[in-house]
C-alpha cells in the first residue's frame, strides 16, 4: 500500500456518452470500475459513484448509482439522462465521483475525475468525441485521482 501522496491514481472508471439528437439529451453510462483503492479494513470497498452535471443544472443534476458490496472491480452497468440542448454542452462539466458507502458515518472518497471542455487529456477528448459524434455511444476508461475531494463533496 502506498502512502498519501497528492494525487494518486485511485483505481479506474469506464464510462459512455451519448449524445441523443431526437430526445435532446445526453446520456451518461456508468459501465463499470477497477483496481479500486480499498477504503475498508476488510481489503475492500463498498463503491458506488455520483455523476453531476455542472453547472445551473439544479436538483436534476446529480445522480448516484447502487452500492455495490465488497468489492474493488464493480460492475454497475446503469445509464442517466440529462435533457439538454447539444449547443449548451460545451459549456458543461460532469464530475464523475467514487465512494466508498459507510453506514453511520460519513462515505470515504475513493477517487474523480471531470469530463469538459475545461478538462484535459483524455477527460477533454473523450467529452469532445461525444460533442462531434451525436447518437453515437463512445465508452472509455478514466482515471480517478484523489487530489481534489472537496470539489466532489455533496
Amino acid at each position: 500500500m502506498n502512502g498519501g501522496e497528492d494525487s494518486e491514481e485511485r483505481g479506474r472508471i469506464l464510462v459512455s456518452l451519448t449524445y441523443n439528437s431526437q430526445q435532446g439529451h445526453l446520456m451518461v453510462g456508468v459501465v463499470r470500475c477497477a483496481h479500486l483503492a480499498a477504503m475498508d479494513s476488510n481489503g475492500y470497498s463498498d463503491p458506488f459513484v455520483k455523476i453531476c452535471l455542472k453547472p445551473d443544472m439544479g436538483k436534476k443534476a446529480k445522480n448516484k448509482t447502487q452500492i455495490k458490496k465488497k468489492t474493488l472491480n464493480p460492475e454497475f452497468n446503469e445509464e442517466f439522462g440529462y435533457e439538454i440542448k447539444h449547443g449548451e454542452l460545451a459549456k458543461k462539466t460532469l464530475d464523475i465521483s467514487v465512494w466508498d458507502y459507510d453506514l453511520g458515518k460519513s462515505n470515504d472518497f475513493i477517487g474523480g475525475c471531470r469530463l469538459g471542455i475545461q478538462a484535459k487529456g483524455e477527460c477533454l477528448k473523450h467529452w469532445y468525441e461525444c460533442l462531434k459524434n451525436k447518437d453515437k455511444k463512445i465508452e472509455r476508461w478514466h482515471v480517478l485521482l484523489n487530489d481534489d475531494p472537496a470539489h466532489f463533496e455533496d
